[in-house]
Protein backbone atom coordinates (compact mmCIF):
# COMPACT_ATOMS: atom_id res chain seq x y z
CA UNK A 1 0.00 0.00 0.00
CA UNK A 2 1.32 3.73 -1.03
CA UNK A 3 0.01 6.50 1.25
CA UNK A 4 0.48 10.20 1.23
CA UNK A 5 0.51 12.27 4.58
CA UNK A 6 -0.02 15.95 4.70
CA UNK A 7 0.02 18.06 7.50
CA UNK A 8 -1.72 20.89 5.79
CA UNK A 9 -0.52 24.95 5.86
CA UNK A 10 -1.09 28.05 3.78
CA UNK A 11 3.10 28.88 3.47
CA UNK A 12 4.08 25.43 3.82
CA UNK A 13 2.15 21.93 3.27
CA UNK A 14 4.18 19.23 4.17
CA UNK A 15 4.18 16.03 2.58
CA UNK A 16 5.51 12.20 3.04
CA UNK A 17 5.16 9.60 0.53
CA UNK A 18 5.37 5.98 2.44
CA UNK A 19 5.10 2.02 0.98
CA UNK A 20 3.92 -0.67 2.95
CA UNK A 21 5.24 -3.74 1.97
CA UNK A 22 3.74 -6.60 4.17
CA UNK A 23 4.92 -4.80 7.17
CA UNK A 24 8.18 -3.18 5.77
CA UNK A 25 7.56 0.59 5.87
CA UNK A 26 9.85 2.75 3.24
CA UNK A 27 9.93 6.49 2.78
CA UNK A 28 9.64 7.28 -1.25
CA UNK A 29 9.70 10.90 -0.57
CA UNK A 30 9.17 13.93 1.46
CA UNK A 31 9.11 17.44 1.39
CA UNK A 32 7.10 20.43 1.43
CA UNK A 33 5.06 22.90 -1.01
CA UNK A 34 5.77 26.55 -0.36
CA UNK A 35 3.93 29.49 -1.48
CA UNK A 36 4.79 32.94 -1.38
CA UNK A 37 3.19 35.55 1.24
CA UNK A 38 3.76 38.25 -1.49
CA UNK A 39 1.32 36.66 -3.73
CA UNK A 40 -2.68 36.58 -3.03
CA UNK A 41 -4.25 34.10 -1.52
CA UNK A 42 -5.91 32.53 -4.18
CA UNK A 43 -2.96 32.31 -6.05
CA UNK A 44 -1.34 30.45 -3.28
CA UNK A 45 -4.00 28.16 -2.90
CA UNK A 46 -4.25 27.15 -7.10
CA UNK A 47 -0.58 26.89 -6.27
CA UNK A 48 -1.06 24.20 -3.67
CA UNK A 49 -3.81 22.16 -5.74
CA UNK A 50 -1.34 22.02 -8.99
CA UNK A 51 1.60 21.04 -6.73
CA UNK A 52 0.15 18.38 -5.30
CA UNK A 53 -1.72 17.22 -7.89
CA UNK A 54 2.00 16.88 -9.51
CA UNK A 55 2.85 14.65 -6.60
CA UNK A 56 0.19 12.07 -6.73
CA UNK A 57 0.23 11.90 -10.19
CA UNK A 58 4.15 10.97 -9.70
CA UNK A 59 3.70 8.15 -6.46
CA UNK A 60 0.32 7.68 -7.19
CA UNK A 61 -0.59 6.90 -3.36
CA UNK A 62 -4.30 4.86 -3.27
CA UNK A 63 -5.12 6.09 0.37
CA UNK A 64 -4.05 9.75 2.23
CA UNK A 65 -3.66 10.68 5.59
CA UNK A 66 -4.54 14.00 6.66
CA UNK A 67 -4.02 16.48 9.71
CA UNK A 68 -7.02 17.40 11.54
CA UNK A 69 -6.75 21.14 11.98
CA UNK A 70 -7.79 22.33 15.52
CA UNK A 71 -9.17 25.89 15.58
CA UNK A 72 -6.91 28.30 17.49
CA UNK A 73 -7.54 31.70 17.72
CA UNK A 74 -5.06 33.57 15.20
CA UNK A 75 -5.30 36.17 11.97
CA UNK A 76 -3.86 32.90 10.06
CA UNK A 77 -6.67 30.48 11.08
CA UNK A 78 -9.11 31.54 8.28
CA UNK A 79 -6.36 30.93 5.65
CA UNK A 80 -5.25 27.53 6.96
CA UNK A 81 -8.63 26.47 6.64
CA UNK A 82 -9.20 27.02 3.36
CA UNK A 83 -5.43 25.75 2.29
CA UNK A 84 -6.51 22.46 4.02
CA UNK A 85 -10.41 22.71 1.93
CA UNK A 86 -8.03 23.02 -1.14
CA UNK A 87 -6.13 20.10 0.13
CA UNK A 88 -8.92 17.94 0.55
CA UNK A 89 -10.41 18.85 -2.67
CA UNK A 90 -7.40 17.72 -4.58
CA UNK A 91 -7.12 14.56 -2.75
CA UNK A 92 -11.09 13.76 -3.71
CA UNK A 93 -10.07 14.83 -7.10
CA UNK A 94 -7.75 11.55 -7.40
CA UNK A 95 -10.08 9.56 -5.94
CA UNK A 96 -7.75 8.98 -2.88
CA UNK A 97 -9.34 7.51 0.39
CA UNK A 98 -8.79 9.62 3.17
CA UNK A 99 -8.40 9.40 6.95
CA UNK A 100 -8.20 12.42 9.30
CA UNK A 101 -6.45 12.62 12.34
CA UNK A 102 -5.73 14.76 14.82
CA UNK A 103 -2.56 15.89 16.28
CA UNK A 104 -2.82 13.86 19.35
CA UNK A 105 -3.69 10.79 17.54
CA UNK A 106 -0.64 11.21 15.11
CA UNK A 107 1.76 11.22 18.46
CA UNK A 108 0.25 8.29 20.34
CA UNK A 109 0.04 5.83 16.85
CA UNK A 110 3.51 6.99 16.40
CA UNK A 111 5.50 7.38 20.12
CA UNK A 112 2.82 5.69 22.09
CA UNK A 113 2.20 8.84 24.35
CA UNK A 114 0.04 11.65 23.13
CA UNK A 115 1.43 13.89 24.67
CA UNK A 116 4.79 13.32 22.82
CA UNK A 117 6.91 16.03 21.66
CA UNK A 118 7.98 16.88 18.50
CA UNK A 119 11.69 15.40 19.14
CA UNK A 120 10.00 12.05 20.26
CA UNK A 121 7.83 12.14 17.57
CA UNK A 122 10.78 12.48 15.21
CA UNK A 123 12.97 9.50 16.75
CA UNK A 124 9.94 7.34 16.15
CA UNK A 125 9.30 8.48 13.07
CA UNK A 126 13.27 7.95 11.69
CA UNK A 127 13.27 4.76 13.95
CA UNK A 128 10.01 3.36 11.74
CA UNK A 129 11.42 4.08 8.31
CA UNK A 130 14.94 3.02 9.18
CA UNK A 131 16.31 6.51 8.30
CA UNK A 132 19.68 7.62 9.35
CA UNK A 133 19.05 11.40 9.17
CA UNK A 134 15.91 13.30 10.43
CA UNK A 135 13.62 14.47 7.43
CA UNK A 136 13.98 18.05 6.59
CA UNK A 137 12.25 20.34 6.87
CA UNK A 138 9.85 19.76 10.06
CA UNK A 139 6.77 19.90 8.34
CA UNK A 140 7.91 17.19 6.02
CA UNK A 141 8.53 14.97 9.00
CA UNK A 142 4.79 15.64 10.49
CA UNK A 143 3.92 14.40 7.30
CA UNK A 144 5.58 11.18 7.69
CA UNK A 145 4.19 10.76 11.00
CA UNK A 146 0.81 11.53 9.37
CA UNK A 147 1.31 8.98 6.78
CA UNK A 148 2.72 6.23 9.63
CA UNK A 149 -0.45 6.79 11.86
CA UNK A 150 -2.46 5.93 8.37
CA UNK A 151 -0.70 2.84 8.30
CA UNK A 152 -0.39 2.07 11.50
CA UNK A 153 -5.12 2.41 12.44
CA UNK A 154 -6.12 1.52 8.74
Amino acid sequence: MRIIGIDPGLARVGYGIIDDIEGKKIMLDCGIIETQSSQKEERRLLEISKDLSSIINKWDPKYAAVEKFFFYRSSTTISVVQARGVIMMTLGKHNLSIQEFPPMQIKLAVTGYGHSDKNEVLKSVMYDLNIDSPPKPDDAADALAIALTGIYLQ
